[in-house]
């Protein structure tokens, strides 16, 4: 478990800015159909952030019950503040989810010791597998490999999403853990090369839109068919860099809402609709792609 393409799902809205379940559940379904390794329900591209607890919850409880065992399911359990998060971790704990990711700490900077602490803290909250998420991009404070190595000694710490988009760090940490520690890439630009190095798959904002060829390349790799892994990647790369033209998931949602797989494009403030720009740029990838008329 825990390799492979997984969808780090964006979480959809209606025109009013309320969750859409009609269409989490379509967007759920047409992973299952096209092959997707499993699901993140209420990610950071869920907008983890600005969705209230109850709210938080209830998304991951569909999302569990829709999936129905047919593909597996890890909740996102961040926060910024410790008891927040063990709060969110024993919540979700008995709805069903396969796993917990938990990004470090935003705005506060913890030291490595306080992430130690942290993440600790929430691995001994429940029986559920952990898995670690360093975006120093986002969080400001980077959790170093050395720190991940020591948190890899909790039974219940069994990975690490890693979206750094440093590929040295993903030899540093191998170098560190043991060998059925899980590490996941959270960059898509650079997950080729990552799963090449012995990365284990993806967390993916790409998979919103081509869950298809993530997950054969991600498979690919596991086949040590490195030629294919690098083909697949070529057709989708322009992918990759017209999902981030604006905050993350500020694109992916404009593009599955010209895809037709979502009926609105609504964000949560502070997040709103992408410029004229960058609606046209997304556009004319996916009309390049096919993948809208």
């Amino acid at each position: 478990m825990f390799k492979g393409s997984y969808v780090a799902l964006i979480t959809p809205m209606d025109a009013n800015g309320q969750i859409d379940y009609q269409d989490l559940e379509a967007c759920i379904q047409f992973h299952i159909e096209n092959g997707s390794d499993g699901i993140v329900s209420v990610g950071t591209t869920g907008e983890s952030a600005t969705l209230p607890f109850d709210e938080h919850i209830k998304v991951v409880k569909r999302t569990v019950d829709i999936a129905a065992g047919r593909i597996p399911v890890i909740a996102g359990s961040g926060a910024n503040s410790t008891d927040e998060a063990v709060f969110l971790s024993r919540e979700m704990a008995p709805l069903g989810v396969d796993g917990f990711l938990s990004v470090v700490p935003y705005y506060n900077k913890p030291q490595q010791a306080g992430m130690i602490a942290h993440f600790n803290a929430i691995a001994d909250a429940t029986d559920v597998p952990v898995l670690l998420y360093n975006v120093p991009g986002r969080t400001v404070a980077d959790m170093l490999p050395e720190t991940v190595a020591v948190l890899a000694e909790h039974k219940n710490i069994v990975g690490l999403k890693d979206a750094t988009g440093d590929l040295q760090r993903l030899t540093d940490t191998k170098a560190l853990v043991p060998d059925d520690f899980v590490i996941l890439s959270g960059d898509d630009e650079t997950s080729c090369e990552f799963l090449k190095l012995g990365g284990h798959g993806v967390i993916s904002v790409t998979a919103n839109i081509v869950p298809g060829p993530m997950a054969k390349m991600c498979q690919a790799a596991r086949d040590n068919n490195f030629a294919l892994c690098t083909a697949i990647n070529a057709e989708i790369e322009k992918l990759h860099s017209a999902l981030f033209v604006e905050p993350n998931p500020v694109m992916p949602k404009w593009a599955m809402y010209k895809m037709g797989l979502i009926k609105n494009p609504e964000l949560r403030l502070p997040m709103v609709i992408p410029e004229l720009a960058s609606q046209k740029a997304i556009e004319a990838v996916l009309h390049e792609y096919a993948l809208m008329k």
